[in-house]
């Protein structure tokens, strides 16, 4: 099953009481009050998010500063309780604390209360928009993730070959600043060796700032050279990824609907759930 379709599974809640109650509104979504409680939560999110957003323009603030602070603080601290809740909902803390919507949970609220040692961290409250991820649990859309870990699963298993073709261009990039160096010079902006680098990376990636550009005809052939290598740098990881997934594809029919994989290639329904393939 994929990691994702689990995260919740650490939630295990009470055995009775109104704690068990309480978890069953604040983690689930098949009753109504659980529905309408990740509804107004979710809500609550994009708000605060959007509050902070306004913030950051300058005319706005120097308007609503005071009114946008406020409102910021509101959501804080509603998310701190809503957040105290959810630890004393669970049967296992730890379990839940340390899991993947634990952690964002709890960096939803701590900007905020940092930004009064550290100014300008308040900012930083815009992680909170992670905690949308919910909505694949209210929507039901949690057959889709499947799909998420299978992309995953694919770039994981090509980290080797990714990490090497990113050392090769690292070198490449080097090499050519350095020629840049020699050949252009400081009179043309090639000032030294790393402000060279950042030129030969610009210029492999395509981005092409055009802050720093060679001027010398031998400096303009060698910047063709290097542009025409990056187009076709850019497709390497993109082939490389895509040979894993359909080398995934081909060695294991997975279920859409549990996840689960290690089908034979004849297969038409799942093994563990039953569902068609």
């Amino acid at each position: 099953m994929s990691y994702w379709m689990q995260v919740d599974l650490v939630n295990i809640p009470p055995k009775k009481g109104f704690r068990r109650n309480l978890h069953i509104i604040i983690f689930g979504s098949d009753t109504f009050s659980g529905k309408l409680f990740d509804i107004i939560l979710i809500a609550a999110i994009v708000l605060s998010v959007a509050v902070i957003m306004m913030d950051s323009i300058s005319e706005i603030r120097v308007r609503y500063g005071d009114l946008l602070w406020n409102l910021e603080w509101a959501f804080t601290l509603l998310f701190s309780v809503e957040y105290l809740f959810r630890i004393a909902t669970v049967k296992n803390v730890k379990d839940y604390v340390l899991s993947f919507y634990g952690i964002i949970d709890f960096l939803a609220v701590l900007p905020t209360y940092l930004s009064i040692l550290i100014p300008g961290t308040q900012y930083l409250v815009a992680i909170r928009v992670l905690r949308i991820l919910r909505i694949f649990r209210v929507l039901k859309l949690a057959l889709y993730l499947s799909e998420v870990n299978f992309i995953s699963k694919a770039l994981w298993q090509s980290r080797r070959k990714i990490l090497v073709f990113l050392f090769a261009v690292v070198l490449i990039c080097m090499i050519a600043g350095s020629i840049m160096y020699v050949v252009e010079g400081p009179e043309y902006g090639f000032s030294n060796i790393p402000i060279s680098i950042y030129w030969a990376i610009v210029t492999l990636s395509t981005v092409g700032f055009g802050d720093i550009a060679p001027v010398t005809p031998l400096g303009q052939f060698i910047s063709a050279i290097i542009m025409m290598l990056g187009y076709g740098i850019i497709a390497v990881p993109t082939g490389i990824v895509t040979y894993e997934m359909t080398k995934n594809t081909r060695k294991m029919h997975h279920c859409s609907v549990c996840g689960k994989q290690d089908h034979e290639r004849d297969a038409l329904f799942c093994k563990y759930c039953g569902e068609e393939l």
